[in-house]
């Protein structure tokens, strides 16, 4: 199985909407199936709409939501979840981790279990630029629409 993450900024401040949608596509049209969401931000929202979206096509094609750590909304809103993601999973792995260590350890692990990395990164800084230059030391594929 084939896996793709997303990451970019909080905001974004591009029409990104075609592209990545494009680049969605493009990567299931390569044999990627699962895409991974921190789903945190203007830039995941984004992400996970162009995979839903594509969803209409490829039914077959996964969008798992990771989060970092257990909330209680995941509980008191389960239904509206489970309605937008495939799956809502905490990595093992960083369980018990401090919170504010918790988000780079989770996209630590996206990147970890991807080989495919669409961003949209056009700082030098923060959470996303961070996990893409991760990525890049890990030798993975990087797709930045923010380029």
């Amino acid at each position: 199985m084939k896996a793709c993450c997303g990451f970019g900024h909080r905001t974004v401040l591009a029409n990104i909407d075609d592209s990545l949608y494009a680049a969605v596509i493009n990567a299931v049209d390569a044999g990627y199936n699962m895409f991974y969401t921190g789903a945190m931000g203007e830039f995941d929202t984004r992400f996970s709409s162009a995979v839903r979206k594509a969803k209409v096509r490829y039914p077959q094609i996964k969008l798992i939501c990771v989060k970092p750590y257990f909330t209680s909304n995941l509980n008191t809103n389960k239904e509206y979840y489970c309605s937008l993601y495939d799956n809502i999973i905490i990595p093992p792995e960083i369980i018990g981790i401090h919170y504010k260590a918790a988000i780079k350890a989770r996209n630590q692990w996206m990147v970890d279990h991807c080989d495919l990395i669409i961003c949209y990164v056009i700082r030098s800084y923060g959470g996303a630029t961070q996990a893409v230059r991760y990525a890049c030391n890990q030798g993975k594929h990087i797709i930045n629409l923010g380029e």
